[in-house]
C-alpha cells in the first residue's frame, strides 16, 4: 500500500521580512519611550526662557549693559556668607540713585525662580540663604545708575 505523503511545511522568513519586522520593533520601542517622557511629569522639558523671541530681541541690549557694568573700575561683587548671599555696590554708587533687580535663575527647576528689586539704604543688598534651595542658582543683577543700564551675571553654588 503506497500512501502519499507530503512534506511538512517548514515556517520560514526570508531576510528582507526580518529586516522589516526588526525595524518595525525598533520604531515601537524609540516610540514608547517618546511617549512615556512626554506624559510623565518628572521628565520636565520646560524652556529656559518662555517667549525666546521677544527675549532675542533685545540681546544687543543686554550685551551693552553687560559691557557697561566690565568697564567699571569698581564692580558689584556678589559673595557667599554663612546665613546670606551678600550684593556689595561699589562706594561710589549712591544707594538712593540704585534701580534695578536681583533675578534668581535656578535652572533645574523654573518654579524656584523669583526675583528681588535692588532698593537699599547702604551699599549692600542681602538675601537669606533660607529662601533658596541647596544646588546651582544663576544670580543677574540688572541695575540702573544715572541714566545708564548695566548687568552682571554671576552664578552660585548654595550648599
Amino acid at each position: 500500500m503506497i500512501t502519499d505523503i507530503k512534506p511538512k511545511k517548514s515556517f520560514s522568513i526570508n531576510w528582507g521580512t526580518s529586516i522589516v519586522i526588526a525595524f518595525a520593533l525598533f520604531m515601537t520601542f524609540i516610540l514608547y519611550f517618546v511617549f512615556k517622557v512626554q506624559s510623565n511629569s518628572k521628565y520636565d522639558n520646560e524652556l529656559v526662557v518662555e517667549e525666546y523671541y521677544k527675549h532675542d530681541a533685545h540681546f544687543g541690549e543686554e550685551m551693552t549693559q553687560v559691557q557697561n557694568a566690565h568697564d567699571l573700575a569698581e564692580k558689584p561683587t556678589i559673595t557667599q556668607l554663612s546665613e546670606v548671599v551678600n550684593i556689595t555696590f561699589p562706594p561710589t554708587f549712591t544707594p538712593q540713585k540704585l534701580k534695578g533687580k536681583v533675578s534668581l535663575y535656578r535652572p533645574s527647576n523654573k518654579k524656584l525662580d523669583f526675583e528681588i528689586p535692588i532698593s537699599t539704604s547702604g551699599p549692600t543688598l542681602l538675601i537669606p540663604k533660607s529662601k533658596l534651595v541647596g544646588g546651582l542658582w544663576d544670580i543677574t543683577l540688572a541695575w540702573q545708575y544715572e541714566g545708564k543700564d548695566y548687568r552682571l551675571k554671576q552664578s552660585i553654588y548654595i550648599q
